[in-house]
């Protein structure tokens, strides 16, 4: 009996023991999966925010299957949010105007809504001078802190675009979100797009965004005919040059098998090339734009100059106070670096109802 005993005791605790590690690996497995957080706008049939909605309301698909939902932050619920200003040589003339759209925005924002603030300004050696993006304020909701940044911008005589937005994830969202902002973290940037000096491209800038979750909006400046005013005829030293990072971006836009004659020299190119690269830069520039909108949910305002700034501004204040946030475990553990789709549905919503919201996001790699 003893023995028997014995026996059945060794027996509940081997079961116990299993029962405790499968429960220690379950949470090892949800440490180390990625939460994916969607970011959403549901408008009904006039484009009015419906704002009031809850957890219920939402289906969630990634590549097709139906995924929990394990979070859900309504409209009321804080944001962060990088405020990229483009202060680079086409907007020059209108630094003053930029800071005050800019300052009315952030006062636009919600109590507790946290703001950093990103511009460019050049710098210089014995003999070179050169743009480079600065953070003039990290994230914070201290408006007196943020009036305090944007009186610091500066003009800069470059557009280093590109490493402006790899900035925005790598040291403005360097660093994990707090509970409350997860899913809430948002691009707002004043800019044309059109990169002149960066040294990073737009598949990495695509990339780090596809990963991050952060849902993008452009004010998207019209500086096209400012930038070609003085881009033709004899070349001299005060004429507007390409950088020899644009001249060979434009033809990275043609098939490798091209029979074009090529170069780096600014001074040898025609009038109509100048021209031709010029109108291709700015169209490569609203596609990109586009894109990341479109990928993260949020959306291009396109303005015809700094006036139609402020509006703007308003309009991306509106938008981010009517965001629903959705987070879930993605049923797909493969770690491949693919990048996957994701479809919102509205369920219990009156007929006419539309939703926008991220598109997809790249899996991480093992």
């Amino acid at each position: 009996m003893k023995a028997a005993r014995f026996f059945l005791l060794l027996i509940y605790v081997s079961i116990l023991v299993v029962n405790v590690s499968a429960q220690d690996d379950d949470e090892v497995i949800r440490v180390d999966t990625q939460i994916i957080d969607v970011p959403v706008v549901v408008t009904d049939k006039d484009g009015k925010p419906i704002l009031n909605l809850k957890k219920s309301n939402f289906v969630v698909y990634e590549d097709g299957k139906m995924q929990e939902l394990t979070d859900f932050s309504a409209t009321a619920a804080p944001f962060e949010v990088a405020l990229l200003l483009d202060t680079s040589g086409s907007t020059r003339q209108d630094l003053a105007l930029i800071k005050r759209a800019a300052d009315n925005f952030i006062a636009s924002l919600r109590p507790g809504d946290r703001v950093a603030v990103i511009a460019y300004k050049t710098e210089r050696t014995e003999t070179e001078a050169y743009a480079v993006s600065e953070v003039l304020s990290n994230l914070t909701d201290d408006r007196a802190k943020l009036k305090s940044a944007l009186d610091k911008a500066q003009n800069s005589n470059s557009t280093p675009y590109y490493d402006s937005l790899l900035q925005v994830v790598e040291k403005v969202f360097g660093e994990k979100p707090q509970d409350e902002f997860r899913g809430r973290r948002a691009l707002v940037a004043l800019t044309d797009g059109v990169d002149s000096v960066s040294v990073g491209d737009f598949e990495e800038v695509r990339e780090k965004f596809n990963e991050s979750g952060i849902v993008s909006f452009f004010i998207q400046i019209n500086t096209r005919d400012y930038f070609e005013e003085n881009l033709l005829g004899e070349c001299h030293s005060e004429i507007r040059r390409f950088s020899p990072a644009q001249i060979s971006r434009y033809y990275r836009l043609f098939p490798k098998t091209s029979n074009m004659e090529k170069t780096s020299d600014f001074c040898k190119l025609g009038d109509f090339e100048r021209l031709d690269i010029s109108k291709r830069l700015y169209e490569l520039a609203e596609k990109e734009m586009d894109e990341l909108a479109r990928n993260s949910g949020g959306k291009v305002f396109p303005v015809e100059d700094l006036s139609g700034a402020r509006a703007a501004f308003k309009k991306v204040a509106d938008e981010i106070g009517t965001k629903y946030s959705l987070g879930y475990y993605s049923s797909n553990e493969k770690r491949d670096g693919k990048f996957r789709k994701i479809k919102v549905e509205l369920k219990g919503i009156p007929a006419g109802a539309t939703v926008r919201a991220r598109e997809g996001y790249t899996a991480p790699i093992k």
